[in-house]
């Protein structure tokens, strides 16, 4: 029996997901004139509630914001909103107010690109077959990097946590669960000094990459039972540091793995509610 299906594009590899982009950020009123009113995503009603941090949600994806001196991603965030009018137009609508922030934003070719209020840069996309089902979610992270490094940061991440990597045109790109991708990018700008900033993700196999990494003194915190942190990325060959990017590691028993988020629809306003049709799926429909 012949089969015209291409099994591989079905691999998911050790990293199951990529949950959230941590960076801080020192004034969670613009933050939430900028996440929240601007683009429309919904702060965790749950968890982390205070002063000290806040909680993004993005689909089933989250930013970490802590209050604290600015930090900015060494690339950018891509992102997946169900449409692109009304966000365009409720960052119209914020403009004035962040007016004296490094906050701009454009429409380019079918996307939209915009730095948020201390320069991250984030790229939004409409649902596009890519993506596959994600209609509200962070489809990719770039991280800019050095000439040359690429094929060493592809080692790494095929080597010591068995994930499905590609090199094209001095871009590693990491293929992550579902519908995700961690990619770095190549460059000949200058790159400013790593702030701390990391991103976080869930592993099938907590133990093996641990085990890698202790070996080689790259574990920078033992978390606790269910999680640890590194920072820097080198080459498994010569044992280089290629680039420095923290992941905070998380194992599938996690307590925080696949919890639910609240994704609230923000056309809905108290002159427009309507019961049962606060929330907003973060998948399309069925055909």
């Amino acid at each position: 029996m012949s089969q015209g299906y291409d099994r591989t594009t079905e691999d998911v590899g050790n990293i199951v997901a990529l949950e959230h982009v941590n960076i801080r950020i020192p004034d969670q009123r613009l933050a939430t004139l900028f996440y929240v009113t601007g683009l429309g995503l919904t702060r965790d009603p749950y968890l982390v509630t205070g002063v000290t941090n806040m909680w993004i949600n993005v689909g089933r994806n989250q930013f970490h914001l802590p209050t604290g001196a600015p930090q900015r991603l060494r690339g950018r965030v891509g992102l997946v909103l169900p449409d692109l009018d009304a966000p365009l137009a409720r960052l119209e609508a914020v403009r004035g107010e962040l007016a004296d922030a490094a906050f701009e934003f454009a429409s380019v070719d079918g996307r939209v690109e915009m730095r948020c209020p201390w320069g991250n840069q984030l790229i939004c996309h409409e649902p596009e077959p890519r993506f596959g089902p994600v209609r509200l979610g962070m489809a990719y992270v770039v991280v800019d990097v050095a000439p040359g490094s690429a094929e060493g940061i592809a080692r790494f991440y095929a080597d010591v946590f068995n994930a499905p990597v590609s090199v094209k045109s001095g871009n590693a790109i990491v293929s992550i669960g579902s519908h995700q991708q961690l990619a770095f990018h190549e460059t000949a700008e200058p790159l400013p000094d790593y702030d701390g900033h990391h991103i976080q993700v869930y592993v099938a196999d907590f133990s093996g990459p641990h085990a890698w990494l202790r070996e080689r003194d790259l574990i920078t915190e033992e978390s606790d039972q269910h999680q640890y942190r590194f920072v820097d990325i080198v080459d498994p060959k010569t044992g280089a540091i290629l680039t420095s990017l923290e992941h905070e590691v998380r194992s599938m028993t996690h307590p925080l793995y696949a919890r639910p988020l609240v994704n609230r629809d923000p056309a809905r306003s108290n002159t427009s509610f309507a019961a049962g049709y606060e929330q907003r799926a973060w998948a399309l429909p069925p055909e």
